[in-house]
């Protein structure tokens, strides 16, 4: 956040990364947005912000299933605090680190999701 007043550069950095990415995305504005639509599958979308180089307030939404319902909080926790730096690969592999055996996903993927990721960066060229 360069440029936040001292209060709330220190209060950032006490309180959670989402809390710090809402404070932040206020003040600078950097919300960021990407969709991917996964062939034959779903529609992803990724709204998130970045600060200090690293992804924050990560929502994954979309037309997708999954069970358990708990899994899509799992997603963007681990998405959470990666670099922004990372690129497709590394999303993709955080998420499925993240995710168990008892997870199931329709019609989306973990690099679906990356993909989504990359594209709300502005990073992506794929199609």
């Amino acid at each position: 956040c360069v440029g936040a007043p001292a209060l709330i550069r220190a209060a950032a950095q006490t309180t959670m990364v989402s809390s710090a990415a809402t404070r932040c995305a206020i003040e600078a504005n950097t919300s960021m947005h990407g969709e991917y639509k996964v062939p034959g599958g779903k529609l992803v979308v990724v709204d998130l912000t970045v600060v200090d180089g690293c992804l924050a307030d990560v929502t994954v939404s979309g037309d997708f299933f999954l069970e358990p319902d708990s899994a899509l909080e799992d997603i963007n926790r681990a998405l959470r605090g990666e670099s922004v730096e990372a690129g497709r690969a590394a999303w993709a592999n955080a998420i499925n680190a993240a995710l168990g055996e008892e997870v199931s996903l329709y019609g989306i993927t973990s690099e679906g999701v990356a993909i989504a990721v990359e594209r709300a960066v502005g990073a992506g060229t794929t199609p």
